[in-house]
């Protein structure tokens, strides 16, 4: 990582609830730099809205926190708490229909694994908490797309393109493929991230009926047909809609 962008992300260490204002001099002091270099490093952070700068006299100001922190903590917050109210309901279904079940969030233009339950069979699929995705490849990551603005789906898949993404399906027909998810409730894929590998998945929303996760369940395709497809989607579908509930979701439907 670039050393001036360490330089700056430090200086919010020297904020604490002793100490929530500081003033210029405080901070090179502390940090043990020249008034020029912290200035500078200030002033970034202070446009990144990490800081804001207030005037106590005319000819001195002092640092604090800025909104962007709040916002990005509470980002942080909600992606605990949906990670905490899903885990148990993820156990039990993956007990119940032995697959492997996944929580995915849209984390910075990509989709990002935050929980995983194994199943009990011998596959082992290319996933682990942490895993970042094209938002484009697998039915959670498509789920979220799905409920992103048109602009926003377009900005993500004119980039995909540019870059030679050679697994991305025509652009109409996945833009059409992303209607029918969102109007539906419902994503699928077949082998789009793993060969031979089927994927459903359904959304998780919260108080404010955002889509704020996909619960994904996903597997080898000889298990995903027939009656026992059906069972999937149903058990699927009833704990996406459990954790929503537990999340303050109360729209009587689903």
């Amino acid at each position: 990582m670039n050393q001036s962008v360490l330089k700056a992300l430090g200086l919010l260490n020297y904020f604490t609830g002793d100490t929530p204002s500081l003033t210029l001099k405080e901070i090179a002091q502390q940090a043990g730099i020249p008034k020029p270099t912290a200035y500078r490093l200030l002033s970034a952070l202070e446009a990144g809205g990490f800081l804001s700068k207030v005037k106590v006299t005319e000819h001195d100001s002092t640092y604090q926190l800025g909104l962007k922190l709040l916002e990005l903590g509470q980002i942080v917050t909600d992606q605990l708490e949906v990670r905490t109210a899903a885990l148990p309901y993820m156990q039990q279904l993956a007990a119940e229909v032995n697959e492997v079940v996944h929580l995915v969030i849209h984390s910075q233009d990509e989709a990002a694994y935050i929980e995983k339950v194994d199943s009990f069979r011998a596959l082992q699929l290319n996933t682990r908490i942490g895993k970042r995705s094209p938002l484009y490849l697998g039915s959670g990551p498509k789920m979220l797309l799905a409920h992103m603005s048109r602009y926003q789906q377009e900005v993500i898949l004119d980039k995909a393109y540019a870059e030679g993404e050679h697994r991305v399906a025509s652009y109409e027909h996945l833009l059409q493929e992303l209607a029918e998810i969102y109007e539906t409730g419902y994503a699928s894929s077949i082998g789009e991230q793993d060969a031979d590998t089927t994927g459903i998945t359904y959304p998780i929303c919260d108080y404010s009926d955002d889509v704020i996760a996909a619960l994904a369940v996903s597997g080898l395709s000889r298990y995903f047909t027939g009656d026992n497809l059906t069972k999937l989607q149903q058990k699927t579908r009833e704990t996406a809609e459990t954790i929503s509930r537990k999340l303050g979701y109360r729209r009587p439907d689903f």
